[in-house]
């Protein structure tokens, strides 16, 4: 099956990937159309540190980027997991604050991990909900929720 025609039901989505610019963040529609092209989940690492968080690790090799990654899963279910690699350096902790214009005071507790020397490190978030949807081939994520949240239910 080609390419336009897995997504040829979905034509705001194509237009929408046609206006991609690099070097932005990749939105709902750019990770379906992703992960409508493949077969199995793919990792989509390496985002414009300009679009992520001030605490995401730069890359050491090329600063435009930072160690991150997404794990989208096939077939139009999209992110995943979302993880990076956290800056351990104070002073390049301390300068993407500045760049970002955040102030420093709410984040002292932060900083006060990585003043006196951390270890390389990372996180992550697993989306159980969208996960268990793509395990079970469920059309809406709200199959997986217990008490979703729907308009016109108080009480499940």
């Amino acid at each position: 099956m080609s390419c336009r025609s897995r997504l040829g039901n979905i034509p705001h989505h194509l237009e929408l990937a046609a206006n991609f610019q690099v070097g932005s963040d990749l939105g709902g529609s750019d990770e379906t159309i992703i992960s409508r092209l493949h077969e199995r989940p793919v990792f989509v690492t390496h985002y414009p540190r300009e679009v992520k968080a001030f605490y995401m690790r730069q890359d050491r090799e090329d600063p435009k980027f930072v160690e991150n990654f997404d794990l989208l899963a096939p077939e139009g279910f999209g992110e995943i997991i979302g993880g990076s690699a956290r800056e351990e350096d104070y002073e390049r902790l301390v300068g993407r604050m500045a760049e970002e214009g955040l102030a420093r005071e709410p984040y002292e507790w932060y900083l006060d991990l990585r003043r006196y020397g951390s270890v390389p490190h990372g996180g992550f978030g697993l989306g159980v909900e969208r996960t268990l949807a793509w395990i079970c081939g469920l059309k809406h994520i709200r199959e997986t929720i217990p008490f979703p949240r729907m308009l016109g239910t108080v009480y499940p």
